[in-house]
C-alpha cells in the first residue's frame, strides 16, 4: 500500500513522516548531535542544521545496553550506538483547529535499558483522541546514568546528570517545534513508568527544566534510585578500578572504550553495588551538583521544585514481576533481612508487622514492592502535594491471564491501559476474549483521564486531589472508585526508613 508522505520544517531542517492508521508519525528525529568521540560524557550539543529533507519514516539507534533488552518483534532487534539522542512525533491525521496538547513519554528500563521504538509506546491510540504525541530516547547506563563527573581531569571533562541533560534537551526541542506538528509549546504533560516515571520526578527538580512541562504524570517510580555526590563518587572509583588503570588515566580511558566493555563493567557494578549494600542503585540521578542542586523529594518538601499538576501511582501487585524476571527486588525473606539488618529493631518489628503472614512468599513480595514502588509513591504524594495539585492512583486491573500467570496488576501492567494495548492483536491473547470488553473499558477510562490532565491539568470530576488530611486514592479498576488513605498502616511503616541510611 502506498503510504502518504507529510513534511514539517523544524528549526533544523525538514522532517517528512508517513501517514498510517489515522495518524502522522515522524521517527528518529535528531534533538541532539551525536555524543560520539569528544562529546562522550558532555552535555548535548545542539543538532547541525541540515538541508534539503531529512527521511524519519524508521527507527534508527537505541542507547547501547544489554542486546537482548533490544528486541522489537520475534527475531529482530533494534540496533544500538551512542548516535541515539533522538525522539518520535505521532499526531492525528486530521489537522486541529486549536493547538493540542502534547504528552512526552520518557521509557522506563531501570536506567539501564529500554528505547522510545519498543512497540507498546507507540501512542497512535493517545494522538488519535487528541494529543500531539512525543517518545524520547536518552543515554543509557555507563555512558548517560553512571555519575562519572568525579573522574574528570584537567583535559577531560565529564559533565554531571546526562540523561538529564539529554532529557532538558528534548524538551527544548519540543518547545521550538511543536508548534509546527500541530501542538500546543505551552501546554506539555511529561509522563513516564518505573525509570521513565522517576525521571519525570526529577525533572520537577532540574532547574533548567522549570518552564518546558505544564502537567506530570509518574507511574511506578521507584525508591532508591537517586544517590549523593558521595556515593556516585564510589562508584565511578569502582569502575576506574574494572579498567585497571590509576585514576589519572581514567577519563582517557573512558573516552576509548567499547560501548560494550561499558555495558558489562556496568552488570559488575551493579552487582557488587548491591552485595556492599552502597545505599542507592549505581544508575539514575545524583544530587548535589550544579544541575540537579537538591534530591527530587527534598526539593518537593521544601516548595523548590516545580509546582506543576502531578498524577503519581503504582500498581497493585508491583513486585510479582521481580519474583520472575529482573529479580532487583528484595521479594524474599533472606533479601528483605539483610535489606534491614542495620535497621534499629524497633523499626524492623514496625516495617514486618504490616505485612500480615510475615515471612511467608506473599508477604515478602509486598513488603518488597512498598519498599521500592509504595514508599515512593506516599513520599512524593506527601512532599508535592503541600505546594501543587497532586493526584494519586493504585491501578489494580488484571486479566484473568494474568492472574492465572501469578502475575496480577503487577509493575508496567498499566501501561497496557495507557497505550491501549488490550484492542491489539497481541492485547487481544491477554484477554482470551473473556475480559475483552472490561479491559477496553479499563483502557479508555485511563485514557480519558490522562487526556483531560494533560489538556486541563484534572483528570476527571470524581478524582479528589491528594492532600495530607483525607489521602485520597483512585483505584483504577473494572469499576473506579476513591479510597482515603488505603494501607495506611504500611505507609506509616515506612515513613522512617531511608535506604540511603543504611
Amino acid at each position: 500500500m502506498h503510504e502518504q508522505t507529510v513534511q514539517v520544517k523544524t528549526a533544523s531542517g525538514t522532517v517528512e513522516g508517513f501517514t498510517r492508521d489515522g495518524v502522522n508519525r515522524w521517527r528518529s528525529i535528531p534533538y541532539a548531535s551525536p555524543p560520539v568521540g569528544r562529546l562522550r560524557y558532555r552535555a548535548p550539543q545542539p543538532v547541525q542544521p541540515w538541508s534539503g529533507v531529512r527521511h524519519c519514516h524508521g527507527f534508527g539507534n537505541c542507547a547501547p545496553q544489554q542486546r537482548m533488552y533490544t528486541l522489537l518483534a520475534p527475531g529482530k532487534y533494534q540496533p544500538m550506538s551512542e548516535d541515539c539522542l533522538t525522539l518520535n512525533v505521532v499526531t492525528p491525521m486530521k489537522k486541529s483547529q486549536e493547538p493540542l496538547p502534547v504528552m512526552v513519554f520518557i521509557h522506563g528500563g531501570g536506567y539501564m535499558l529500554g528505547s522510545s521504538a519498543t512497540p507498546i509506546y507507540d501512542g497512535a491510540s493517545l494522538a488519535r483522541k487528541g494529543c500531539v504525541y512525543v517518545s524520547v530516547n536518552y543515554r543509557l547506563g555507563a555512558l548517560g546514568c553512571l555519575e562519572l563527573s568525579s573522574l574528570s581531569t584537567p583535559d577531560i571533562t565529564i559533565d554531571d546528570n546526562l540523561f538529564l541533560r539529554d532529557l532538558v534537551m528534548a524538551l527544548r526541542w519540543v518547545r521550538e517545534n511543536i508548534a509546527g506538528f500541530g501542538g500546543d509549546p505551552d501546554n506539555v504533560t511529561i509522563f513516564g513508568e518505573s525509570a521513565g516515571g522517576h525521571a519525570v520526578t526529577t525533572l520537577l527538580a532540574t532547574p533548567d527544566a522549570k518552564d518546558l512541562f505544564a502537567q506530570a504524570i509518574s507511574e511506578s517510580p521507584p525508591s532508591g534510585m537517586v544517590r549523593s555526590a558521595d556515593i556516585a563518587a564510589e562508584y565511578a572509583s569502582r569502575l576506574a578500578a574494572q579498567f585497571g588503570v590509576n585514576e589519572k588515566n581514567t577519563a582517557q580511558a573512558l573516552l576509548a572504550a567499547r560501548p560494550v566493555d561499558l555495558v558489562h563493567a556496568l552488570e559488575r557494578l551493579i552487582i557488587e553495588g548491591q552485595k556492599d549494600m552502597l545505599g542507592a542503585f549505581a544508575v539514575g540521578p545524583t544530587y548535589g551538583t550544579d544541575y540537579l542542586p537538591l534530591d527530587p523529594v527534598d526539593a518537593m518538601r521544601s516548595g523548590k521544585a516545580n509546582p506543576v499538576p502531578l498524577i503519581v501511582g503504582a500498581n497493585a501487585d508491583e513486585g510479582r514481576l521481580f519474583t520472575r524476571f529482573l529479580k532487583l527486588l528484595p521479594t524474599t525473606r533472606g533479601a528483605i533481612e539483610r535489606l534491614l539488618h542495620q535497621t534499629d529493631p524497633a523499626d524492623r518489628h514496625r516495617i514486618t508487622s504490616a505485612y500480615p503472614g510475615y515471612p511467608n512468599a506473599a508477604a515478602c513480595v509486598r513488603l518488597g514492592a512498598d519498599f521500592i514502588f509504595g514508599s515512593s509513591v506516599w513520599q512524593i504524594a506527601q512532599a508535592h502535594s503541600k505546594h501543587a495539585p497532586t493526584y494519586v492512583y493504585r491501578y489494580d486491573f488484571a486479566t484473568r491471564t494474568l492472574q492465572l500467570a501469578g502475575m496480577g496488576a503487577t509493575h508496567a501492567t498499566e501501561l497496557f491501559a495507557v497505550f491501549d494495548f488490550y484492542r491489539s492483536r497481541l492485547g487481544m491473547l491477554l484477554t482470551a476474549g473473556v475480559d475483552s470488553r472490561a479491559a477496553r473499558k479499563v483502557s479508555d477510562d485511563v485514557q480519558a483521564r490522562w487526556l483531560a490532565f494533560a489538556d486541563r491539568g484534572v483528570p476527571g470530576a470524581d478524582w479528589p486531589p491528594y492532600t495530607s488530611a483525607d489521602r485520597a486514592v483512585l483505584v483504577l479498576d473494572r469499576r473506579p472508585r476513591v479510597e482515603f488513605d488505603p494501607h495506611a498502616e504500611r505507609r506509616l511503616a515506612w515513613e522512617r526508613f531511608s535506604v540511603s541510611s543504611q
